[in-house]
């Protein structure tokens, strides 16, 4: 990775994504994750208070070693084990039907290879596993639609490969996901275009 992806673009993340309004929804994404859970796009750790007492480990996968230098503090507050486990989404190093639970926020929208990402989420899942996400992509409206594939190459080029365009339920549901909770809602505060998500939970069968 160069300069800018290495070094600026976890520091913007780190900002972006820790402001008031995302705090509350990492909130009610992490509502009932238990157990040993994969975190996939740990970035700074921005999760790890939300923790709920019933996680006994969390396994972080991430590729930067700037965002796991900045998740430091929260690190040190935690109150749940949190081992850096994994630097590729795309390629976990858990046995099959390893954990109970996987939390996903804001990451299925970098992941060169989502579907592999989610397919590799499945497997390491037991059976009947959840999947807790909030992911930004594709938008319900066709004209915010519109503006975000005009917007998605230079979106790629700011935030080192990040997507606007991603159908997420698809991607989830492609996988072989059940979803049992969903909410599709644009984010206050944020763009239309950067800002439709979609939070909910979704079932390893």
């Amino acid at each position: 990775m160069g300069f800018y992806a290495e070094q600026v673009v976890p520091r913007m993340i780190n900002t972006a994504c820790g402001m008031k309004e995302a705090q509350q929804l990492r909130r009610r994404v992490c509502a009932g994750l238990a157990g040993e859970v994969v975190e996939i796009g740990f970035g700074s750790g921005l999760n790890v208070p939300f923790y709920p007492a019933a996680v006994t480990r969390v396994d972080a996968v991430d590729p930067s070693d700037v965002g796991w230098k900045l998740a430091a503090k929260r690190l040190a507050a935690a109150t749940v084990p949190v081992q850096r486990a994994g630097l590729d989404g795309q390629t976990l190093p858990f046995a099959d039907h390893s954990h109970d639970a996987a939390l996903s926020t804001w990451t299925l929208c970098t992941i060169p290879d989502a579907a592999g990402a989610l397919r590799e989420v499945r497997r390491v899942l037991k059976p009947g596993g959840t999947l807790h996400f909030i992911e930004h992509g594709l938008a319900p409206d066709e004209n915010v639609r519109r503006w975000q594939r005009r917007l998605d190459p230079l979106q790629q080029r700011l935030f080192d490969g990040c997507h606007l365009t991603r159908p997420i339920v698809d991607l989830l549901t492609d996988a072989g996901f059940t979803i049992t909770e969903l909410d599709v809602f644009y984010e206050k505060g944020a763009p239309k275009t950067l800002g439709a998500d979609s939070l909910g939970t979704a079932v390893s069968p």
